[in-house]
């Protein structure tokens, strides 16, 4: 198992070292540029779009619901366990560079959830869609969609599962002494009593839980940064000094610094990987656009809300200087302790059940639309459910180290797919972005059409269309 996990790290390093840094900071600023900066642009107006109902009627899940299920899914153990690790590997440095991938990815999201809007079909009373819909349709390479929703099906419904789980039994077997097997067996009953139940149980369930942790978390964070108040210039401070290697500490100063941040902030924003989409897809809203904006939201409070409550607890604590601790979650419990006392570590292993069940379901419905992309049969839907079922309970027991690496390199893989995609269909993300903001110039309330935009074909969902044969 050690010798898989070295091997791993290092095709890890190569991707996250050279391809995925550039790819992600390149494509985002073209993004950000070809958007005229939506995600700072339209800020204001994604708290208003966020607040829609459904589009036509009130059938099928809102917009608050879609942004429930993709912000259950990035809030996870990325924003507790990953952050640790960022720091760990990383120094303070890693801090500053998952802002500027959740920053510059914010028009990523934009573009790849505005996308899901406009290929997603009708499933029943609901939609589904996602990158898969969007490569078939769009680009007519239903082959790349089969793909990337093999990959997505394997990395959020299985690994990311595992890993999520496996950070709930350590948090809860530090601070509570509960055996790591039988919390997996529970964890994984209660899962499946959600699964079983359809995208809306798992809309209402994620619309619940989402809201409630994200708030006591970062009250609980911002309490401690005004009991340390003085130590916050300090704080910021040693974040800059290292995100430039004006200070070389932990693994090599600036270049360690960028490749964990960008590492973790991938995983725990999500921003470019094309697992957002599916949720962003799902929402029955007047205008794809509206979507794009709650997805870049969700990024935000994700890396600028969530991740930074965990980093700032992390440093001020000094826990991360002289830490040994590999697997995160420890490093984020000691750091409460020393923060607020013993039961800092008890609120930890708490929260990172909320963090990490909420992203248990909103992983397993990421699969669960991208096995129905290219099959119908309930059969193959339930073997994968069990499969699910299993690698929570798998993740409960199995060591830290493997999981992740597996993680980051099916992370990585999904991503390159993705990317492509996306680059190569941006300027419909860019026309649909056009047409929003005349509507709103004009006093309206977008409602989009596809025939406003003549050359766009293969979309189910949005009017008059031109319609070309299907590969």
């Amino acid at each position: 198992m050690d010798a898989l996990t070295s091997i791993l790290g290092k095709i890890n390093d190569a991707l996250y070292g050279n391809v995925l840094i550039i790819a992600l900071i390149g494509l985002g600023l073209y993004f950000s540029i070809r958007t005229r900066f939506v995600q700072f642009r339209l800020f204001g107006e994604m708290f208003r779009v966020i607040k829609d109902e459904t589009g036509t009627d009130k059938k099928g899940v809102s917009s608050f619901q879609a942004w429930t299920i993709s912000t259950a899914s990035r809030v996870g153990t990325g924003n507790m366990a990953g952050v640790a690790l960022a720091i760990s590997g990383g120094g303070p440095g890693a801090v500053f560079w998952m802002w500027v991938v959740a920053l510059i990815g914010g028009a990523t999201s934009f573009v790849e959830s505005t996308l899901a809007q406009v290929y997603k079909v009708k499933h029943g009373d609901t939609f589904r869609g996602g990158p898969s819909y969007y490569m078939d349709k769009a680009l007519n390479a239903k082959w790349m969609g089969i793909i990337f929703s093999i990959l997505i099906t394997i990395t959020y419904g299985l690994i990311f599962n595992a890993v999520q789980t496996n950070t709930i039994t350590v948090a809860f077997n530090q601070s509570f002494h509960v055996d790591r097997f039988w919390l997996g067996f529970a964890i994984m009953i209660l899962t499946g009593l959600i699964i079983f139940g359809g995208v809306q149980r798992i809309a209402n369930v994620t619309g619940y839980l989402v809201p409630i942790m994200a708030v006591i978390y970062v009250a609980v964070a911002i309490i401690t940064l005004i009991l340390n108040i003085t130590e916050v210039p300090k704080m910021f401070k040693l974040i800059f000094e290292n995100a430039f290697g004006i200070k070389e500490v932990v693994s090599g100063g600036i270049g360690a610094a960028v490749m964990h941040g960008v590492k973790r902030g991938l995983f725990s924003n999500e921003a470019g990987i094309g697992s957002a989409p599916n949720a962003a897809a799902t929402a029955n809203v007047s205008h794809p656009a509206k979507q794009g904006l709650v997805q870049t939201l969700s990024v935000f409070t994700d890396t600028l809300l969530i991740c930074s409550a965990t980093a700032f607890m992390i440093l001020i604590s000094g826990e991360w200087v002289n830490s040994s601790i590999s697997d995160g979650i420890n490093l984020t419990q000691n750091a409460l302790n020393t923060l607020i006392g013993s039961w800092g570590g008890p609120f930890v292993g708490v929260s990172i059940f909320l963090f990490a069940f909420s992203s248990l379901v909103g992983n397993y419905y990421y699969g669960e639309s991208n096995i129905q992309f290219y099959t119908d049969k309930k059969g193959l839907l339930n073997v994968y459910r069990v499969f699910v079922l299993l690698m929570i309970l798998f993740g409960a027991v199995t060591e830290v180290p493997f999981v992740w690496s597996l993680a980051d390199l099916f992370m990585a893989l999904m991503a390159i797919t993705n990317l492509i995609a996306i680059t190569l269909l941006g300027k419909i993300a860019f026309a649909v972005a056009k047409d929003y903001i005349t509507q709103k110039k004009q006093g309206k309330d977008p409602v989009f059409k596809a025939s406003s935009i003549p050359w766009l074909k293969n979309v189910e969902c949005w009017g008059d269309t031109k319609e070309t044969d299907e590969n």
